[in-house]
């Protein structure tokens, strides 16, 4: 039998996505393409491998059991395939989708848009903003890497922890906050703006505050922090944000930084990928690249005193 191995990628991607469509998306091909390339698969091994339960599919047991070892072997042979191969930045063409936090995308931008100018031309980033619910487009491939706080669930997504940050209390520099100790019972006595992208008016900080028998005034939530951060601007708001990513923002804006009044413990800063891409070459720079940008603000090399 004469092997084709594009049937391996195939089957990786129909027992990653369970679903002849997503499989299709994923390798550009067509939904039709993609069922008779099952079909064919179905045929070599002699099993089912995916089978239709309602509006789904479910993998066999037999899919089941191959399922690791055929993703590993599709990592292997595409390392084999490119290890000889040095990335070629002043010829790369390629675009790159990457989600984050909007203080991330200020903190990383800046320095990534710098590098695709000097040394990858051909390379275009699209800067996406936090999706309000959470998605799978990391699997599905529409979005080539995530920056956020969590580790992510799903066993095909790698993920690596690159920083650290930490809360703090951002105010003007006219507040009452400004200045003395800030104890919870003055943080509580404020007016306060949440950062939510689910437009939520409740945060964990509320938890600690109750713990305490404290509440506080939340007059407003916003979708990001650059957005709390103005309003604490030109306002006598208080307004909770990771310092260190938050600190180009902060500077510009001539606000002041207070520590929270309570035992937190550091904010992780998680980039996390699909697996299909942990050693393409060009991604692989691309997630370089972030680290370096996030490690220099991580260092507190911003300009800010805070």
């Amino acid at each position: 039998m004469q092997l084709d191995l594009n049937l391996l990628t195939a089957l990786d991607a129909l027992l990653e996505e369970n679903s002849v469509a997503g499989a299709a998306e994923r390798l550009n091909l067509s939904a039709p393409a993609m069922s008779r390339t099952l079909g064919r698969i179905r045929r070599i091994m002699g099993d089912q491998i995916l089978v239709r339960t309602g509006r789904t599919m479910i993998p066999t047991p037999h899919a089941l059991a191959i399922r690791d070892e055929v993703h590993h072997l599709v990592q292997q042979a595409r390392g084999l395939l490119q290890r000889e191969h040095e990335l070629d930045l002043a010829h790369l063409n390629r675009v790159f989708s990457v989600r984050g936090h909007d203080a991330v995308t200020a903190v990383i931008g800046p320095g990534l848009t710098t590098a695709f100018r000097e040394q990858a031309p051909g390379v275009s980033i699209r800067l996406l903003a936090e999706a309000t619910t959470d998605t799978n487009e990391l699997r599905h491939g529409r979005v080539d890497l995530e920056i956020g706080s969590t580790e992510p669930a799903l066993p095909e997504i790698s993920h690596v922890t690159v920083g650290h940050d930490r809360l703090v209390a951002a105010v003007g520099p006219g507040h009452p906050l400004a200045t003395g100790d800030l104890t919870a019972e003055r943080f509580a006595g404020a007016d306060h703006i949440i950062v939510s992208r689910r437009g939520r008016l409740k945060d964990p900080l509320d938890d600690l505050l109750k713990q305490r028998g404290l509440r506080r005034r939340v007059v407003a939530s916003v979708p990001s922090s650059t957005a709390g951060l103005y309003m604490a601007a030109g306002n006598e708001l208080v307004v909770a944000v990771p310092e260190h990513m938050c600190a180009p923002t902060i500077g510009m804006l001539g606000l002041r930084v207070r520590p929270l009044p309570f035992d937190l413990p550091p904010v992780p800063i998680i980039m996390a990928w699909h697996q299909r891409y942990d050693n393409d070459r060009a991604h692989m720079w691309l997630r370089d690249r972030i680290r370096d940008a996030l490690a220099f603000y991580e260092r507190g090399e911003t300009g800010q005193d805070t």
